[in-house]
C-alpha cells in the first residue's frame, strides 16, 4: 500500500458515538503460553456475541506465558465476561485499562 493511501489504524477501530454511552477498553491478560489459549478465549467472547476490536498477544520472558491485550466496548455485559475470563484454566490475571492505553495507538505507525 502506498504511503498517500495509507489510513491510520484508527479509521478501522472508530469511535463508538457519545450518544450511546460506550466506550472503549483494554483488557491486558496473563495466560499460559500453549496452543489453543487464544482460541478459548476468544470463542469465550464470540459465544456471547461480544465483539472484540482489537487483538495483540506476545511471548513474555522465557515465553512459558504470554500477554493478550483486547480492545473492547464497554457495556452492561464487560464485568461478567472479567469474570468468565478470569475462571479460564489458562489465564493468570486480567487488568483492565481505559481505552486510550498506548498498547493500540502506537500501532498506527506499523500500518502505514
Amino acid at each position: 500500500m502506498s504511503e498517500q493511501n495509507a489510513k491510520p489504524l484508527s479509521e478501522f477501530i472508530p469511535d463508538v458515538p457519545e450518544t450511546t454511552g460506550f466506550n472503549k477498553v483494554v483488557l491486558e491478560l496473563g495466560v499460559a503460553n500453549h496452543p489453543g489459549v487464544m482460541s478459548h478465549i476468544c470463542n469465550l467472547f464470540a459465544r456471547r456475541a461480544f465483539n472484540v476490536e482489537g487483538i495483540l498477544c506476545m511471548p513474555v520472558g522465557s515465553g512459558e506465558t504470554s500477554r493478550i491485550w483486547l480492545l473492547v466496548f464497554e457495556d452492561q455485559r464487560l464485568e461478567k465476561m472479567i469474570r468468565q475470563v478470569e475462571k479460564l484454566e489458562d489465564v493468570r490475571y486480567v487488568e483492565r485499562h481505559a481505552g486510550d492505553h498506548p498498547v493500540f495507538g502506537r500501532l498506527d505507525e506499523f500500518f502505514q
